[in-house]
């Protein structure tokens, strides 16, 4: 069958897609930018890329004629500016629009369960969206999902932060509102599972797990499964503006992001019930257990995708390409050379730089820089890294974004996403010679980008030359032990 398949560079997608390749479906994939889209590790046969804006319905022409089946997984709630409501609504009708004049007969719509009658702007933009894909030609089979639980998934990694960097936490009242979370491998069944069912046109399911909890259960429960002791005490004064701060400045979340999801923590979100998942001979996975797949994906070093990556930047809606050419006109640069005797050590420093595995010299500077700029509303060095080892275009290091990485080439460029007066790039590179050569690219925006240029500069004299040598030398790579579960959880 073939298959459209939209947000291919979200979390959901990039789970499902390996799913309908292994059953033999062709997948037409659109992404805004070929260059974030690894399509190496897939069968090229079995796949086709195109690049679409769906803001922009004239690049919507690129979509085959003969689509069978389509996805409609394209979200813009983590959006930092503009308003997400009304770009989704936007999105949704130009999809519609085109898909309409396609053979398409199924579209598969992941929403979210909005059963009450006061949604938030996240849940009511989800209603909206649904709405306008059922007034269509085609079939609309939509699926609601609550709290997705996965490696790497927003609300599992929200409460990682959470339980294990607080034992004592002082929370807001809508930890009391109940929710059914579903499994990540729970989500992509129902997703595949409807495929091509007549049973399921036209009509609309709530999925969730076995189990109705509090978000204060959820927590209690993580923290048990992690053997972590937790103490939590709800008080009811902490008004929304307050519980979106504390949840951006404890967790890996953007403000915007922060401020939505506490808006939709608001309303219980429990499915209506449905024999879908029986209709389907789905095993429904419950929490507990779907915490332990979760961190037993994050030892292994096989997180497939993070919600962190898929949130919307300023370099996606523009285009990586505009960014990975480095200037050379009106910049500061900070170059390190370092003469190599095992290239490919370093090679496989640079690969794990970041993250847990920190940034080999100063490490502490980092960290204080990524509280400052999380003070000013930036990212923070609180996003981590997908994987301890690999890197891919596209994926979020720290406050840095991967324009590049290519390791045939041996390069590595980064983009920072930090709040700077200016832009800001980190490059690494081998050459043919076995030299390392590490580049820091600064272009000023005015005197005031010129003036903060010269403030860090002294620390950039022993940071970035300890980093250089760092990598250059033959001390082995010593990765983090990853925390495993507890024996008596």
């Amino acid at each position: 069958m073939k298959i459209l398949l939209t947000g291919l560079t979200g979390y959901i997608a990039q789970r499902l897609l390996p799913v309908l390749l292994e059953n033999g479906h062709f997948v037409v994939c659109c992404v805004r930018d070929k260059k974030r889209f690894h399509y190496k590790k897939y069968p090229a046969d079995w796949l086709q890329i195109i690049e679409a804006d769906f803001l922009n319905p004239e690049s919507l022409l690129q979509i085959p004629d003969d689509i069978e089946v389509a996805y409609y997984l394209i979200h813009s709630m983590a959006i930092q500016r503009g308003d997400f409501e009304n770009m989704e609504e936007q999105c949704a009708l130009n999809f519609k629009n085109r898909l309409e004049q396609t053979q398409v007969r199924q579209v598969i719509y992941l929403g979210g369960i909005s059963h009450g009658e006061e949604l938030s702007k996240h849940l009511s933009s989800r209603k909206k969206v649904e709405t306008i894909l059922s007034d269509a030609r085609f079939a609309l089979t939509s699926l609601r999902a609550g709290i997705i639980v996965g490696s790497g998934s927003a609300s599992f990694e929200i409460i990682r932060d959470l339980v294990e960097k607080l034992p004592f936490m002082i929370t807001p009242r809508w930890l009391k509102t109940r929710c059914q979370p579903i499994a990540i491998r729970n989500v992509v069944e129902f997703l595949v599972g409807v495929i091509g069912r007549e049973d399921a046109y036209r009509s609309a399911f709530d999925i969730g797990g076995p189990d109705v909890l509090s978000y204060k259960e959820m927590l209690l429960r993580f923290a048990k499964i992690r053997g972590l002791q937790r103490r939590i005490v709800i008080v009811p004064v902490m008004t929304p503006r307050i519980s979106s701060y504390w949840l951006y400045f404890v967790t890996a979340t953007s403000y915007a992001l922060a401020k939505n999801l506490v808006n939709s923590m608001k309303v219980d979100v429990i499915c209506q019930p449905n024999d879908l998942a029986k209709r389907l001979g789905i095993q429904l996975i419950d929490y507990d257990t779907s915490i332990r797949l979760a961190f037993g994906k994050i030892e292994q070093n096989q997180v497939l995708s993070s919600w962190k990556d898929a949130q919307t930047s300023d370099i996606f809606r523009q285009g990586l390409s505009k960014f990975i050419e480095v200037p050379v006109n009106g910049c500061f640069k900070d170059v390190r050379q370092q003469k190599l005797k095992n290239s490919a050590l370093a090679l496989e420093k640079i690969w794990a730089i970041g993250g847990k595995n920190g940034w080999y010299y100063g490490n502490w500077l980092w960290e204080i820089r990524g509280i400052l700029d999380q003070l000013v509303g930036g990212v923070g060095m609180r996003r981590g890294r997908k994987s301890d080892t690999e890197i891919d275009t596209g994926d979020t290091l720290d406050f840095w974004r991967v324009l590049l990485a290519d390791k045939e080439e041996k390069r590595l460029l980064l983009y920072a996403e930090m709040k700077l007066p200016g832009e800001a790039w980190l490059e690494f590179k081998i050459d043919k010679n076995e030299v390392l050569t590490q580049t820091a690219t600064f272009r000023p925006l005015g005197l005031l980008g010129r003036l903060y240029w010269y403030t860090v500069l002294p620390f950039h004299g022993f940071i970035f030359q300890g980093m250089s040598k760092y990598l250059a030398s033959e001390k082995p790579l010593v990765l983090p032990k990853q925390n495993t579960l507890a024996a008596k959880a």
